[in-house]
């Protein structure tokens, strides 16, 4: 038992660990959440248990799109059932469609395209000149700024530790600056545990850490964040191209801008490089982003 003085270490999740599913029947997995975490279930974590599914389903093909839907919150303390539709093997693609369900309803699903490895045409937009990641502040140092300005429970969630590190130049994810800017953001990420070497579970935890900073750079034009008063977001859908392979244990830039928002929605782009500049993947995802009416 622990003294009245000392509580026990928390320590950051081992995503391949969370995001382990298992198999019920040849096509149907279960996945759960961890416990502690926001109300609701983290979109990344739905994408990558989804593809992860997928994946249980395809042999010696990597994944090199994915296009999905969220449908209704998902709830964190129960079970998430992952169904999946062999929708087509053919010579040299995989197709499959991935529908989660809780409680008797889909609250997610996700097509997803899988190929033979082969070699190609080869061209790719240049990485942008930022400061790299060891020049930029921590992601505990950067909140540390605004912690005050945060509500009890979202300090206190976003205190614990986190299985992806993120490092950009200012804390607008957290609140901290909330003047009007340009739709642009650019921050490096990386996991934080030992993926392993499976080229797969990279592939999936990267789409995990793809679903985040998206609408905060999207809400930058206008001045707000997650914690304003009134504002209502959510992700709406998500889509993923995958590059080339890559080690998401290393540091990887997510530069992301948002090109538009109209109807309550808000429109944002982004590409991964590598830190050596390759880049890795791109990404796009529209979100609802609006202010409830009276507040």
């Amino acid at each position: 038992m622990d003294s009245p003085q000392s509580k026990p270490e928390i320590t950051p999740e081992i995503l391949p660990d969370t995001l382990a599913l298992e198999r019920i029947e040849q096509n149907l997995f279960r996945g759960v959440s961890p416990q502690g975490g926001p109300p609701r279930i983290f979109g990344g974590q739905v994408i990558a248990q989804s593809l992860l599914a997928a994946y249980e389903t395809v042999e010696e093909r990597m994944c090199h799109s994915l296009h999905c839907y969220f449908i209704r919150p998902g709830d964190p303390r129960i079970p998430i059932l992952f169904e999946v539709d062999r929708s087509r093997d053919g010579g040299t693609f995989t197709t499959r469609r991935v529908v989660a369900i809780q409680n008797g309803k889909q609250i997610f699903n996700l097509a997803a395209s899988f190929q033979v490895v082969e070699d190609g045409f080869d061209h790719q937009a240049p990485m942008p000149k930022v400061p790299g990641p060891d020049d930029l502040p921590t992601e505990a140092e950067s909140m540390k700024k605004v912690a005050d300005k945060m509500p009890p429970e979202m300090r206190k969630m976003m205190s614990r530790p986190r299985p992806i590190e993120m490092r950009g130049r200012d804390a607008f994810g957290f609140g901290g600056n909330t003047k009007p800017t340009e739709g642009k953001s650019d921050v490096w990420i990386r996991a934080t545990g030992a993926i392993g070497e499976d080229a797969r579970m990279h592939q999936v935890i990267l789409a995990y850490a793809s679903d985040m900073n998206l609408l905060s750079t999207a809400m930058r034009p206008h001045g707000v964040a997650w914690q304003t008063p009134g504002l209502q977001s959510a992700s709406l859908d998500h889509a993923m191209w995958f590059h080339k392979p890559s080690n998401f244990n290393d540091w990887h830039l997510y530069t992301q801008d948002s090109p538009s928002a109209s109807g309550g929605r808000g429109f944002v782009r982004g590409a991964l490089y590598a830190q050596d500049g390759t880049l890795v993947a791109s990404v796009a995802q529209e979100g609802l982003m609006r202010m409830r009416k009276g507040d």
